[in-house]
């Protein structure tokens, strides 16, 4: 059990640091200003990898090991993942009163994230 532990929190610090660069170049590229598009961005990407990799344990070679599940998908992934940060972000938006954007990136947040899941899966299921 603690070495479950330690794959998720390792894989959690790893997806965590990756979500802080990804933040740290949307912000150098100035492509982070009045919309959180970083956020969007890892929600969205996150989504897209849980997808593939759900995809592909369910449909080719051996299933991929709990350990590794654990590792990536709920660890790297969890921890790339912004929930919070989305949720943060939209009460932000609706504090400046941009109502208009708030409900534009919550409907972009949960959209493209669901159609990034169902497209991993999807892709994998339809390679040879």
């Amino acid at each position: 059990m603690f070495m479950k532990v330690v794959l998720v929190g390792c894989g959690g610090a790893l997806g965590s640091i990756l979500r802080y660069l990804c933040m740290i170049l949307f912000t150098h590229y100035g492509w982070n200003s009045a919309f959180p598009s970083a956020t969007l961005f890892v929600n969205v990407v996150g989504s897209c990898l849980i997808g593939l990799l759900a995809g592909w344990s369910m449909t080719t070679l051996p299933a991929l090991s709990m350990d590794v599940k654990l590792f990536v998908m709920v660890g790297v992934l969890g921890g790339f993942t912004t929930f919070s940060s989305f949720s943060l972000d939209f009460l932000q938006l609706v504090e400046r009163g941009q109502w208009g954007l708030a409900l534009t990136y919550a409907c972009l947040s949960m959209l493209l994230s669901f159609f990034a899941v169902f497209s991993g899966i999807a892709l994998v299921k339809a390679l040879p």
